[in-house]
């Protein structure tokens, strides 16, 4: 009998703790990096780390922790290598020949290539796949000398270079022709998607953003009332969705893109510009929250770092807290009542009633930005959320028709619309 259960492949995580960071940051960064690897389907077996000033520029470790990696990798049949930070041509190159030393082959992986294959897993659009694409061959385009290392030592002569060299330079010519390529379908695409934008420019747009997993989908399809993919993977949206909403009687667009997160691959960012296009174009921000998480507030300065290299950064924005059903707070006691787990259904709604009073009267409700705190998944305070888009709508729909209140309303068919 053959098993149709899907293998996973096995990894070992390998971070630097350097100075810049303590032990839970580095921690953390290594819980995220271990997500990014589930998102791929991979199985993380175990995690190494190494407080030193800045990574090794030989082999990203020092020597003795790379011969601690090896044995363990040796030992265990680990299929890859994944470090937390980009590694440089020659760092792959010279870890691969010390794990060739062993005769044992194994991936070698950065980050940024992990986030590559899960952008290449989740894109369903062409201008998605197109992005994706690209990214890929800018990444691969400076690593190709390692490809060849091997062909280039068999010189023929005086004057004569290698076939590993000829190799070489056919492969670079070959992906700078794609990126080319790449770069032009993704003109033509930007045009049809230009056209599209400039022919709502009559309407509000609403923009969700946050860091990925936050919960931006599971919101859209509550406040849209549409199916939008959501999952609780890294990057479960990588294609922008946009859909028309009716909130007393004012009709805007609803826009859902890719989320971000720190180290996020410079080429990313350049072959998305056009998806984030989305953003830099809106009127309002619904920057949303994960207040669940334990390093939510460094999640806030990592979406406010892209917006600002995207320069969305002055945009109005609402900061929508979510997740509230999940929070915690040891030896917090609200009206006399400590707020505990809210494992018991019977207990759940009183606990958030408590969770929400409490965050109400923290220094985290702010009027600027404004601040709403809810639930997308239990459908929490989102009434409060409704209430509070429609009167930044408002504000934006007067400025486009003056007459507005004066004047019938629109009608409020309901029609719906996805990026290409």
């Amino acid at each position: 009998m053959h098993t149709t259960e899907e293998v996973k492949e096995t990894a070992v995580l390998v971070a630097v703790q350097t100075q810049k960071q303590t032990a839970e940051q580095t921690k953390e960064y290594l819980d995220e990096l271990a997500f990014l690897a589930d998102t791929s389907q991979i199985n993380t077996l175990y995690t190494f780390t190494q407080k030193l000033e800045k990574p090794d520029t030989r082999t990203y470790v020092g020597k003795g922790k790379m011969q601690d990696i090896i044995a363990y990798v040796v030992d265990n049949d680990v299929d890859m290598v994944i470090f937390d930070d980009d590694l440089s041509p020659v760092q792959i190159r010279n870890i691969e020949t010390e794990f060739a030393k062993f005769q044992h082959e194994v991936k070698i992986l950065d980050r940024s290539l992990l986030i590559l294959n899960i952008f290449a897993m989740r894109a369903k659009t062409v201008q998605a796949k197109t992005q994706v694409e690209l990214a890929q061959q800018q990444y691969i385009l400076p690593r190709l000398t390692r490809m060849w290392t091997h062909l280039s030592k068999q010189r023929g002569g005086v004057g004569m270079r290698g076939p590993g060299e000829k190799e070489l330079e056919t492969d670079r010519r070959i992906a700078n022709d794609r990126i080319v390529f790449l770069k032009e379908k993704l003109k033509q695409i930007d045009k049809q998607a230009f056209t599209q934008r400039k022919n709502r420019d009559r309407m509000v747009r609403v923009s969700l953003v946050g860091y990925t997993n936050v919960g931006k989908s599971t919101l859209m399809r509550r406040l849209a009332k549409a199916e939008v993919f959501a999952e609780n993977k890294l990057f479960a949206t990588v294609d922008a969705t946009v859909r028309k909403v009716t909130f007393d009687t004012i009709p805007f667009l609803l826009s859902d893109t890719v989320g971000f997160i720190r180290k996020l691959p410079t080429m990313l960012i350049e072959s998305f510009k056009s998806t984030l296009d989305e953003v830099r174009e809106a009127d309002i921000l619904l920057h949303v929250v994960d207040i669940s998480h334990p390093n939510y507030e460094e999640h806030i300065e990592v979406v406010n770092s892209t917006l600002t290299e995207i320069g969305a950064a002055d945009k109005p924005t609402i900061l929508v807290f979510n997740k509230i059903d999940l929070f915690s707070s040891e030896e917090v006691v609200i009206n006399d009542w400590e707020i505990g787990s809210g494992n018991e259904p019977e207990n759940q709604q009183s606990r958030i009633e408590k969770v929400t009073a409490f965050l109400k009267n923290s220094y985290m409700n702010n009027p600027q930005p404004q601040t709403v705190f809810i639930s997308a998944e239990q459908k929490e305070n989102i009434e409060e959320l409704r209430e509070t888009i429609v009167k930044a709508v408002k504000e934006k729909h007067i400025l486009i028709f003056p007459n507005w209140l004066n004047e019938v309303h629109y009608s409020t068919d309901e029609l719906e619309e996805e990026e290409e």
